[in-house]
């Protein structure tokens, strides 16, 4: 795993892009999610393979990463949560909020893991 400057809120430094550090990230901050994530890369694999490109492998590590980085980060993982309980919500303007702020979530997560 990578170190990081910000470690006071950070529950594991940012992972590696790679399957088993991936892997080892999200045992710690999302265990529930070990399943999905062995399903999605079983599937982005033989897609690879099918298809005779890297590109559903590359996906896949960088859905993985996005999503690690935003359960390893309290701020941002709270952030995340309330605006997907919120994109369902009665009042429309509270859902559209919603749906900016998942949206912005999403992208923050996406620049950290590519940088």
């Amino acid at each position: 795993m990578s170190t990081q400057a910000d470690h006071g809120r950070e529950l594991v430094p940012r992972p590696q892009q790679t399957p088993d550090a991936l892997r080892a990230a999200l045992a710690v901050v999302d265990p529930a999610r070990l399943e999905e994530m062995q399903a999605t890369k079983d599937d982005a694999f033989a897609k690879a393979v099918e298809w005779q490109s890297p590109s559903p492998v590359q996906s896949w590590v960088l859905t993985w990463a996005r999503d690690i980085e935003i359960a390893r980060r309290p701020e941002l993982s709270v952030r995340h949560a309330r605006a997907r309980n919120n994109l369902e919500h009665e009042d429309p303007v509270v859902a559209r909020e919603a749906l900016g702020e998942l949206s912005a979530v999403l992208d923050e997560a996406l620049k950290a893991v590519r940088e």
